[in-house]
């Protein structure tokens, strides 16, 4: 029986690679976006490589009213999901340092990435606990790089972060049937960063491979932080 991997933000980006080669290695996808076009031109190229995709649900982080309306949606029309990738999220503004970042722009990429994401995975959890299943939440460190730091974004990551590390602390001592772990892919190209390509960095599908690796390992990694990619320090 295929298993069935929600994935946020794939009809793009890091998201897309990570739905492809899971596809690719016999996982039954549901597209998780905010865009129905973009979502059906993702479900097309997915679907013309031979993978499984078992439709698209609307999730648009910044709604709460729609994270709860789209959790309903995936407990009624997807009862065996084991597998919620957190992928999608925003990256406020890169081009400001710190001390010219607008609070607003901080409020909502957290809205987004944080608040957002958490209130998915909360509305989740019931159903991928009750099938055994797992939390992969991809990010960024939340210690602070001195090459790539921008305010917003890193803040709204390091919450992600504690939030998937107190839920994974939690699971284990609860005794709950739920793995919860958190990926940082590393440098990658994608329209995130402006389509950023520099010594060090890879591509999507290059990060969706590695990803899928790690997903069918076979391996426990409750409440740990993989570096698929991890920063190299310059001299």
């Amino acid at each position: 029986m295929r298993k069935t991997v929600l994935v946020t933000g794939a009809n793009k980006g890091i998201g897309f690679g990570i739905a492809k080669h899971l596809g690719l290695n016999g996982w039954n996808v549901i597209i998780g976006a905010r865009n129905q076009k973009r979502a059906e031109k993702a479900i097309n190229e997915l679907t013309a490589l031979g993978i499984s995709v078992a439709g698209w649900v609307n999730i648009e982080l910044s709604d709460l009213n729609g994270i709860e309306q789209a959790a309903k949606e995936v407990n009624d029309n997807f009862p065996d999901l084991s597998l919620l990738v957190n992928n999608a999220g925003i990256p406020g503004d890169m081009g400001v340092d710190g001390l010219h970042t607008e609070i607003s722009d901080i409020k909502r990429t957290i809205d987004v990435n944080f608040i957002g994401t958490f209130a998915l995975t909360k509305a989740l959890m019931p159903l991928l606990t009750n099938n055994g299943g797992r939390i992969v939440n991809i990010t960024v460190p939340s210690e602070i790089s001195p090459y790539w730091h921008p305010l917003a974004y890193v803040t709204s990551k390091a919450a992600q972060n504690a939030m998937m590390g107190v839920l994974a602390m939690e699971a284990k001592q609860q005794g709950k049937s739920l793995e919860i772990f958190s990926v940082h892919p590393g440098p990658t190209t994608t329209d995130l960063n402006g389509n950023m390509s520099l010594p060090g960095f890879h591509d999507i599908d290059t990060v969706g491979q590695k990803m899928a690796e790690l997903i069918n390992d076979g391996k426990i990694h409750q409440g740990e932080f993989i570096e698929l990619y991890p920063i190299v320090k310059e001299d």
